[in-house]
């Protein structure tokens, strides 16, 4: 999260776009496993996630006999559905208004059958997914939500550049009236071309702060503040804490 200072004032200008790597995303908006890598994802604040997939995209292409799957939450407890989180009879995981709570490493179990053709011998395989989820205020999407929140990118940083336009206008035009005032009824003026300025500030909303080492993929992103850290202020960065056993905390407690 940017923000700029404009004056005396402090405008919001939010910024960290989060996206997938290490997976496969279809055109349909899945995104799959890979065996022994944890997929990162980041999901906006208040929003849905993405359809996540308990398979790999390779063994979605392939036949998958008597499939069954066991979804496990940062809890380290089985999931259920509830009015909250949607799980499929394939297998899919979707969770509505992502909180930050919801952060952390969800872990999805697929077993299935093989046959082989020679003995019609059956053998049960199990294969683990592990998606690490994190919250971020701007994950992908949130330009598609501009129109409704004053706190896009685009919108913000263009009205920020629109006051500070105007501002610079208005001296400039109190300084001629002033000179072409013969009555001298208003105080002097003195307005220096160039002379106004606004400053790029780095920042995170408090509980949220930016890790180029665990979010190397989404460097600029503010994301939510991982166990044993948190943020009780704007910095960009998450400090330690051992007490701290929950995402976004605020405090040291």
């Amino acid at each position: 999260m940017r923000a700029w200072v404009l004056l005396s004032a402090v405008l919001w200008y939010l910024t960290g776009v989060g996206w997938q790597r290490s997976s496969e995303r279809t055109g349909k908006g899945l995104i799959y496993g890979k065996p022994g890598h944890p997929v990162k994802i980041y999901v906006k604040l208040h929003h849905n996630s993405p359809i996540l997939a308990c398979m790999d995209f390779k063994r979605a292409k392939k036949e998958t006999v008597d499939p069954t799957y066991l979804w496990i939450g940062p809890n380290e407890k089985p999931l259920t559905g509830n009015n909250q989180i949607n799980i499929t009879k394939t297998g899919k995981l979707m969770m509505e208004d992502f909180l930050e709570a919801f952060s952390g490493l969800y872990t999805c179990t697929l077993s299935y059958k093989t046959v082989r053709a020679e003995t019609q011998e059956e053998t049960i395989v199990k294969q683990r997914y592990d998606f690490m989820i994190f919250v971020n205020p701007f994950a992908p999407g949130w330009k598609g939500a501009c129109n409704d929140s004053a706190d896009c990118e685009d919108i913000t940083n263009h009205n920020i550049l629109q006051a500070r336009d105007r501002i610079e206008e208005f001296f400039r035009s109190q300084a001629y009236i002033y000179y072409h005032d013969f009555n001298k009824t208003i105080p002097a003026m003195h307005f220096v071309d160039h002379s106004f300025q606004v400053i790029r500030v780095d920042s995170c909303r408090p509980g949220f702060g930016k890790n180029e080492g665990l979010h190397s993929n989404c460097a600029s992103c503010c994301v939510v503040c991982s166990p044993g850290t948190f943020s009780p202020d704007v910095d960009v960065t998450c400090q330690s804490c051992i007490s701290v056993h929950i995402y976004g905390a605020k405090s040291c407690t």
